[in-house]
């Protein structure tokens, strides 16, 4: 008898000491961020030692980036509501202050160069998968680094939309071709609508943009079209890439190339009239050249 009851004393003492950690809130649940082109929260929390130590970075921090936990800047129930529930000056936080330092206005945030108008690879850094579909802006001809993000800057519609992409190395990977005509910095925005969850993700990729050449464009191969499998009208190279221009390729044909030699030609005439007026032009020089030699005289 003594038994039983030191054993249930022992087992409500149990269950009342692991009571108040039912109380406590769960851990966060991180999930992921763009790493290609590399955004604000990946540059400055799993980035490159360079990228993790950049100004902007230790700024951000400094004024709340919680930068450990990149890849969980979420907001709940949005349910496509994004303009109504993000406040202008807080879409690089999704307007949660743990992360407010993202907002930050500077112009040496970490970036990537791209071209515009070219193929390129989105690669977002999953930590925990879901399903989801993806949309993603671009920043409106005249954007500026100096005032923090505001819808007002975003083009009105997505260049680029997928729907449960294929994962592949820890990334979900998105092909297509980036927006035409873009020049300088530019701010891409992400937004991933989980549908395994009730959640919404946000994310700013400071990019450069170098105008494409029409070399370029016409060595570039077309764009695939959205097919609702990570494949649409938007592409990503590796961050920091600028793809390079080839010359373009007849039909048919070897490419066409076209020679710089710093040396100015000299036309070839053909036929033995032209072999006669070469000869005579090479007499003619000849002559020039003893009138013109100190101590040469011509009929002498």
């Amino acid at each position: 008898m003594t038994v039983r009851r030191t054993s249930a004393a022992i087992a409500a003492l149990a269950v009342g000491g692991l009571a108040p950690l039912a109380l406590l809130p769960a851990p966060a649940q991180a999930h992921g961020a763009p790493s290609t082109p590399v955004s604000r929260a990946y540059a400055c929390g799993a980035g490159t030692s360079q990228q993790k130590s950049s100004a902007a970075c230790k700024a951000a921090i400094a004024a709340g980036a919680d930068v450990a936990e990149w890849d969980n800047i979420r907001v709940a129930n949005v349910n496509g509501r994004d303009r109504q529930v993000i406040p202008d000056g807080r879409l690089c936080s999704g307007g949660i202050d743990a992360y407010k330092g993202l907002d930050l206005a500077r112009a040496d945030w970490p970036s990537t160069k791209l071209t515009a108008g070219a193929g390129f690879v989105f690669q977002y850094a999953e930590t925990i998968p879901h399903k989801g579909s993806f949309r993603v802006y671009v920043t409106k001809d005249g954007y500026s680094p100096s005032r923090a993000l505001r819808w007002s800057d975003l083009e009105t519609a997505p260049f680029a939309t997928a729907t449960d992409p294929v994962l592949q190395n820890k990334a979900y990977t998105i092909k297509g071709t980036l927006p035409k005509g873009k020049s300088g910095p530019h701010l891409i925005y992400t937004i991933w609508q989980n549908t395994s969850t009730e959640d919404t993700y946000y994310s700013c990729s400071d990019v450069v943009f170098a105008a494409a050449s029409t070399t370029s464009q016409a060595a570039s191969p077309a764009a695939p079209a959205g097919n609702g499998n990570g494949s649409l009208a938007i592409a990503s190279a590796a961050a920091g890439d600028v793809p390079g221009s080839g010359g373009p390729t007849p039909s048919g044909g070897a490419p066409q190339l076209t020679a710089t030699s710093g040396i100015a030609s000299t036309p070839v005439v053909a036929g033995v009239g032209g072999a006669i007026l070469l000869a005579l032009a090479g007499v003619a020089s000849f002559l020039m050249r003893r009138r013109r030699t100190p101590g040469v005289h011509a009929g002498r």
